[in-house]
Order: C-alpha cells, then sequence, then structure tokens
C-alpha cells in the first residue's frame, strides 16, 4: 500500500546573492498576480520596467549580508525543518518553494517517485492571506495537471489557532519576558487593504468596526488581519499579559496602497 507523502512550502530565495539570480527572483515573485494583483500589463510595467531595473542591486546587498557559507538562512533552516519533519513521519517528504528552488514541481515529482499517490501539502505559513498561503494553493494546482502521473493532494489549512502553535510561540517567547520589560509588540508582515477586502464574501465585513476581527463571519477563514489580530491575543492570554502591555503592528509596506495598520515603524516610535 502507497504511503501518504508530505510536501513543506515555504516562500523561498535566490538562488545566490547575486545580482541576475536576484533579479530572477523577484521576476518570478512580482509577476505572481496574488502579489502584485493589479492588471497584467501595468504589473508587467511596474516590475519589468520599473521595479526590476532598479532594485536587484540593493537586494542582493541585503542578501549578502544575510547568507551563511551554507546558502540562504530560509532555505537552510526549510531543509533542517523538512530533515526533522521526515524524522517523525512514515511517508516520503518533500521540500518545495513557492518561488525559486526547488520548486513546486520538483517537490511533487520527488513525492511521486518516492512511491506514494497522494500527498498532504503544508503551506510553511500560520495565516491565510493572498499573497503567501493562497499563492501556494494555485501553483500546485497550477503544476498538478502537468505531472505524467499526477499525485492526489489535501492541503493544510491554516495553523493560527492551533494549540500545538500556540503552545510552541509561548515558549519561544517567555525566556524573553524574564526579566525586566516595557511592551511586547507583535509585528506581522503587512499588506495592502485590498487583500482583505477581496476575500471577504460579504464585501461589507472586513475592516468596518474595531472588533470585526473577533467576531467569527463567513470572511474569518480567508481574512489574514483577523488571522493575525487573533494569534496575538492567545499569545497575550497564554502568557498572561495585561492588556496594556502588548499591541500589534503591520511592517514591510511598499508602494502607496493603503496598507494594514498600525505600521510597525511608528508603532516602535511611539512607544
Amino acid at each position: 500500500m502507497a504511503k501518504t507523502g508530505l510536501i513543506l512550502i515555504n516562500l523561498g530565495s535566490p538562488d545566490s546573492p547575486k545580482t541576475p539570480d536576484v533579479r530572477r527572483y523577484l521576476d518570478e515573485f512580482l509577476m505572481d498576480e496574488r502579489v502584485i494583483d493589479v492588471n497584467v500589463l501595468l504589473r508587467n510595467l511596474l516590475v519589468r520596467g520599473i521595479i526590476l531595473n532598479t532594485r536587484p542591486k540593493k537586494s542582493a546587498e541585503a542578501y549578502s549580508k544575510v547568507w551563511t557559507d551554507e546558502g540562504s538562512p530560509l532555505i537552510v533552516t526549510s531543509q533542517k525543518l523538512t530533515e526533522a519533519v521526515r524524522s517523525l513521519w512514515d511517508g516520503p517528504v518533500a521540500l518545495g518553494m513557492r518561488y525559486g528552488n526547488p520548486s513546486i514541481s520538483h517537490a511533487l515529482e520527488e513525492i511521486r517517485q518516492a512511491g506514494a499517490d497522494e500527498a498532504i501539502v503544508v503551506p510553511l505559513y500560520p495565516h491565510y492571506s493572498m499573497s503567501s498561503y493562497e499563492t501556494v494553493v494555485a501553483k500546485v494546482l497550477e503544476d498538478l495537471p502537468q505531472m505524467a502521473d499526477p499525485i492526489k493532494v489535501h492541503f493544510l489549512q491554516p495553523f493560527y489557532d492551533h494549540p500545538v502553535y500556540r503552545n510552541v510561540l509561548a515558549e519561544v517567547t517567555k525566556p524573553y519576558l524574564d526579566g525586566e520589560w516595557d511592551h511586547l509588540l507583535f509585528s506581522f508582515h503587512g499588506v495592502p487593504v485590498r487583500h482583505i477586502e477581496k476575500r471577504d464574501p460579504s464585501d461589507c465585513y472586513c475592516l468596518k468596526t474595531e472588533d470585526c476581527c473577533f467576531t467569527d463571519h463567513p470572511a474569518t477563514p480567508m481574512c489574514y488581519r483577523a488571522q493575525c489580530r487573533r494569534t496575538a491575543r492567545f499569545l497575550a492570554e497564554d502568557l498572561g499579559l495585561a492588556e496594556d502591555k502588548w499591541s500589534v503592528a503591520f511592517q514591510s509596506r511598499l508602494g502607496n496602497d493603503p496598507w494594514l495598520e498600525p505600521a510597525t515603524e511608528p508603532t516602535t516610535e511611539k512607544l
């Protein structure tokens, strides 16, 4: 009887911190319609006409500062995670990246060649968003039909509220709260406001009230903001933090469109 495989999927990284490799990576990443969700002609003009002519060299310098002798920190850490999972899972385990190498198609084929006829796909994102979890699912479904002998896949749902995830977050946070401290700021990667609004099935719920994130609604399973804020609240509760000792912010804003607020940098300055 064939065993069920596991496919872990992370964001990805350039093959090296050299400018040409970074340019190729950024092209694949930023041309994703779920990352820059505008008309394809405008996206092409923005990415290939502007960004790829200005950003790769600067980004390459940033990658060079974190690159290790083993390679990209994200790739190396993901490989170590894969090996750890492999020691616990009774079946083949493969690693794929949404952008760059090893590709998702490579991971699918690796699982098939290992003898599995089905696999559980694990996007390594605890929260749902268009530009992370959703694009992984879309890419897997796009690559499956290209296989000579497609396997059956199942997707692990976002695990932002899973007890094990909560416990792990609490355990890694506790040591930093042993001594004196003033405030715990949960800084999540930001996304454009329109990404939240696009995944609201009612078109009239998300971002309309201050407490919308903490009321269960059909939008909740696909609301990145709600899931991030709930994760922060869960962790604060698990750590026994007073309401005035923690807060949430969103970082890495890009461009001039409205992004989730509050932004991390001004929030930090106020603290």
